[in-house]
């Protein structure tokens, strides 16, 4: 399946997620600055099952999150295809909604997991997938990795009084040039 294939609209998700094999993990979050801990998660969570479904949260919806009035950063479109790179990740899909729960009400995974930093048993899709006798993991959380640290860290050094040098600017015939 090419890239292009693996990411999927919601309106055409059931039928395509009925072609994938079971049981289906499936995970969804904002995915805003792809790093390593994204990718250590989605492995392991795909480890779960069979066929990996990542929903990500569009640009609407990580607003109604309160990420912040510059979050996203990258766009939903962009977010989804830097997932459906990732050998882990069988089919991507962007969700509208504050939570995927109507998303997992089409679907039915098998497996739904989010990251160790959050509460299974306080998620209402922690209650709908365990209505059907799914599982509901959370996978333990890899410290050091978060996209906000990453972004805070980027403001810091651009807000840093920047250090200066002193330079001297040769011609090529070694005259030295004086700035003026």
């Amino acid at each position: 399946m090419n890239l292009k294939d693996k990411i999927c609209p919601p309106e055409d998700l059931a039928q395509r997620i009925s072609n994938l094999p079971r049981p289906l993990v499936m995970t969804n979050g904002v995915f805003d600055v792809l790093h390593r801990g994204h990718v250590s998660y989605l492995e392991r969570s795909a480890n779960l099952g069979s066929s990996m479904l990542v929903a990500v949260n569009s640009d609407a919806s990580v607003r109604m999150l309160g990420k912040g009035p510059d979050r996203p950063l990258n766009v939903a479109a962009d977010r989804a295809y830097l997932l459906a790179g990732l050998e882990s990740v069988d089919m991507v899909t962007v969700f509208d909604t504050r939570t995927p729960v109507d998303l997992i009400l089409l679907i039915r995974p098998d497996v739904y997991v989010k990251g160790g930093d959050y509460n299974m048993e306080t998620l209402e899709e922690t209650r709908v997938v365990l209505s059907w006798g799914g599982q509901a993991i959370a996978m333990p959380f890899v410290d050091g990795f978060s996209t906000t640290a990453l972004v805070q860290r980027i403001r810091q050094a651009h807000d840093a009084p920047q250090v200066k040098r002193k330079a001297a600017f040769l011609d090529r015939d070694g005259v030295i040039n004086k700035d003026r």
